[in-house]
């Protein structure tokens, strides 16, 4: 499935409009309901081992709670981008390069470079 993300920017407008919460999705707002979201994500694997963090998507018991609690993220995310005037694509593509400047691969093909 793909996703457009200016759709669901325009669909997310729409559903803050229709309930008049626009006066309390300002980028502030927004940005801390983010890193709350953020946080009920994390909380979910807190006290997980890292093996069974990766057997997670394995288990249906915890597959809907990190769907809503990611859902949640991205959702706050495409809002927060279309408050603060964010081309999505081009902030990812530029940061990709940037991404790929600072963290060059490594020359030999082992397991991190060594």
């Amino acid at each position: 499935m793909s996703v457009d993300l200016n759709a669901l920017q325009a669909r997310l407008r729409s559903f803050a409009a229709q309930r008049e919460w626009q006066p309390f999705h300002t980028p502030k707002n927004l940005s801390m309901a983010l890193m709350v979201e953020a946080a009920e994500l994390a909380e979910i694997f807190q006290w997980m081992t890292p093996e069974q963090s990766l057997a997670v998507r394995h288990d249906p018991a915890l597959k809907e709670p990190i769907a809503d609690e990611v859902a949640d993220v991205l959702l706050y995310l495409l809002q927060l981008a279309d408050h603060a005037g964010v081309d999505l694509a081009e902030a990812v593509e530029n940061k990709l390069v940037k991404n790929a400047i600072k963290h060059p691969a490594p020359l030999n093909t082992g397991k991190n470079g060594r």
